[in-house]
């Protein structure tokens, strides 16, 4: 993962989320699987906030992970706070349809809090609302969205950040990802003619 980051960060990329646990991955995965899941994402995250440049950036439901990950998180989150480099999002007990659903109730809960009734929050609950409200809420929607392993479907992955994002399948398992294989991803990337939902 890291050598990954390095890439994009050669790269000029200025935002990468990777997906590292998924709110399915919570609820059907062993308690061991998930222990060992849980213990490279607490060190992941330990081992990103080292770079002196990296922003990291939580994107996900916090309180459905043990404290521990919690802990390496929050600690990742504040030694980073205020690089100015690339920001890394790490995508931990994540699901697009929960972000939404999340988003769209954090909205809901500011507008009662405002004295705001139901008849009006119609007007609130516009696009824009929502997408600030968001886990990653400031930052661009992605471009690219890499998926590895041969799989083609998005498994709940940025589902409102990816309305125009284009996607690239690589075959390539992801410990056997290469450079190579991140280089013909954004040249196919860079070879397409984005119409941006036309």
């Amino acid at each position: 993962m890291v050598r990954f980051l390095q890439w994009c960060d050669e790269l000029g990329i200025s935002v990468v989320t990777v997906y590292l646990i998924s709110n399915h991955n919570l609820s059907k995965r062993s308690s061991d699987e998930l222990s060992e899941l849980f213990r490279i994402c607490s060190n992941l995250a330990r081992v990103l906030s080292e770079n002196p440049r990296w922003r990291i950036r939580h994107v996900g439901a916090m309180g459905n992970l043990p404290v521990t990950v919690q802990d390496a998180l929050h600690a990742a989150i504040a030694a980073t706070q205020d690089h100015d480099g690339m920001v890394v999002n790490l995508a931990m007990a994540y699901g697009g349809r929960r972000e939404i659903s999340d988003a769209v109730k954090q909205i809901v809960a500011e507008h009662r809090a405002a004295g705001g009734t139901i008849d009006d929050l119609a007007e609130v609950l516009s696009e824009d609302a929502i997408n600030s409200h968001l886990y990653t809420g400031g930052l661009p929607d992605p471009d690219l969205v890499l998926r590895t392993s041969g799989e083609q479907r998005i498994s709940d992955f940025m589902l409102w950040q990816s309305a125009n994002s284009e996607f690239y399948f690589a075959e390539a398992l992801w410990p056997d990802f290469r450079r190579v294989d991140f280089l013909r991803a954004l040249r196919s990337y860079a070879s397409r003619n984005r119409r941006f939902g036309g």
